[in-house]
C-alpha cells in the first residue's frame, strides 16, 4: 500500500485590513489578523494531528496519481466553531470535497479577540494531497 502524506500551513487570511461580510441580513465584521488571534486547542500541531487522523485521500484520487494542494478559507466563529469554509484553489472535485469535510469537523477554537471581546476571524488553509 502506498503510503499517503499530507501537509497542511495555517496563514491568516490577510495583514492587518477586515473585510465586511453579510450574516442574516446584518453586517458582521469579519477580521484577518486581530489582537488575539484564535487558537486551535492545542496548537498547531495538534491541528495538523487532527487532519492527519481524520482525512481520507479520495480513491479516485488514488487511482489516478493526483498530487497537488486544495487551499480552502473559513471563519473561526465567536463562539469558535469553523464556519463559512469554501474552496479558493481546487485541486479535484474529491479532494475539495473532502478537505472541507475535515475543515467542517474540527473540533471549536478559541475565538479571536478584539478589546477582549470575541470577534470571527478568517482563515486561509492549504492541504496538500501527495502519494508517496
Amino acid at each position: 500500500m502506498k503510503k499517503l502524506l499530507f501537509t497542511l500551513a495555517l496563514l491568516a487570511a490577510g495583514v492587518g485590513v477586515e473585510a465586511q461580510t453579510a450574516t442574516d441580513n446584518a453586517q458582521e465584521t469579519v477580521y484577518d489578523v486581530v489582537e488575539e488571534m484564535p487558537q486551535y486547542p492545542g496548537g498547531m500541531e495538534a491541528m495538523m494531528m487532527f487532519v492527519g487522523d481524520n482525512i481520507k485521500y479520495p480513491d479516485d484520487a488514488i487511482k489516478n496519481k493526483v498530487n497537488g494542494r486544495v487551499v480552502l478559507t473559513f471563519v473561526v466563529e465567536k463562539d469558535g466553531s469553523v464556519g463559512d469554509v469554501s474552496v479558493t484553489r481546487s485541486l479535484t472535485p474529491s479532494c475539495d470535497a473532502e478537505a472541507v469535510r475535515v475543515v467542517r469537523a474540527m473540533p471549536k477554537w478559541q475565538p479571536g479577540k478584539v478589546d477582549g471581546k470575541p470577534v470571527r476571524v478568517k482563515f486561509s488553509m492549504p492541504l496538500t494531497f501527495k502519494t508517496h
